[in-house]
């Protein structure tokens, strides 16, 4: 019998994994289609890739991880407002936007997308919190691992 394949540096991963922070789950496959994944491609945080290493094929566990390690801190400077002249610009002239609605846009050299939490509505511009939901708070991750190449 072959020992399980562990998970290492740069290993392509397929697993079910959940995601929360104390205000519930933020992705969870476990109910759908598993995940694919390279580790070390930053799909993942760092931290999070690092709780991953020496897993193995058919492991399920569960993982806590300290308020501020996987998504770091708040920082209060990601906090933005944003007129709605450069909103019109580069989205839906007509957009509504709600507290606590997410909206994604393109990174400044079109290489990507980011998001932002809308936190508050003036009529001439929106103030959008760009840190991630999870900064600055603590994470759950289960991780079930299906396979590793």
């Amino acid at each position: 019998m072959t020992a399980p394949t562990l998970i290492q540096p740069g290993s392509f991963l397929t697993l079910h994994y959940r995601l929360s922070g104390p205000h519930g789950d933020i992705i969870n496959t476990f109910g759908g289609l598993p995940a694919t994944l390279s580790l070390g491609n930053a799909e993942l945080a760092p931290a999070i890739e690092e709780r991953l290493l020496g897993l193995s094929e058919g492991q399920h566990v569960t993982l806590d991880i300290p308020a501020g390690e996987a998504y770091g801190e708040r920082n209060p400077d990601m906090l933005q407002w944003v007129p709605r002249q450069l909103l019109e610009q580069f989205g839906d002239a007509q957009a509504e936007y709600a507290v606590g609605e997410v909206v994604e846009f393109p990174a400044p050299d079109n290489q990507g997308r980011y998001a932002g939490a809308v936190q508050q509505v003036k009529p001439d511009a929106v103030l959008f919190d760009f840190n991630h939901p999870l900064a600055g708070l603590p994470v759950t991750l289960e991780v079930k691992v299906i396979g590793v190449l």
